[in-house]
């Protein structure tokens, strides 16, 4: 009896092996910033976006988040942490770096694009994973107005963000330009 339970033992830590190596036939890229992914034109809804490198990225919208897909792969290969700073973006390369500040609170975080979206809400130009929407104080209000800037960290922030860790604290923007961001925003009928 005891030779046939160590061969079930061993048949069963056999198979458990097996399923553990397939993943289902989903395999995920390390955390890289390279290769940097601008990708094809694509549609969603009848809507085509068109990634492209823009240095200059410098836009004001809404921001959402997301966080309950835990474990999906993003546009770029990567597996979704809802607890790093990221976020998706329609069009800008992946990975890109932002600058996301609050126009509501002036608070700014650094954040990786990592993902394609969003796809779905008016003047929304950005989804911000779980731990992003935290850091960046929008969590609990589910959206909020921002601005989005590219910018190029160095190296010993982006890899913090790699990590999935958040990087270190940016200045918060004061009330006279918040006041003007918040102005161009509502020029802009959003």
């Amino acid at each position: 009896m005891s030779g046939n339970w160590v061969r079930m033992r061993y048949g069963l830590l056999a198979a458990v092996v097996a399923l553990a190596g397939c993943g289902g036939g989903v395999t995920y890229r390390p955390v890289s910033d390279v290769p940097v992914r601008v990708g094809k034109p694509y549609a969603v809804r009848g809507v085509t976006y068109v990634p492209a490198v823009d240095p200059g990225y410098d836009h004001l919208g809404y921001a959402s988040w997301y966080g309950n897909e835990s474990g999906n792969r993003t546009a770029n290969g990567e597996r979704f942490m809802p607890r790093a700073v990221t976020a998706a973006h329609a069009t800008l390369p992946l990975p890109s770096y932002v600058e996301v500040t609050s126009l509501e609170t002036g608070r700014t975080i650094l954040v990786r694009v990592n993902d394609r979206g969003p796809f779905a809400g008016r003047g929304r130009i950005i989804d911000l994973s779980r731990g992003a929407a935290e850091q960046l104080g929008i969590r609990a209000v589910g959206h909020a107005p921002v601005r989005v800037r590219v910018v190029e960290p160095p190296e010993k922030e982006r890899r913090r963000l790699r990590e999935g860790k958040e990087a270190p604290g940016r200045p918060t923007v004061n009330a006279a330009t918040l006041a003007n961001l918040r102005a161009q925003l509502a020029a802009q009928g959003r």
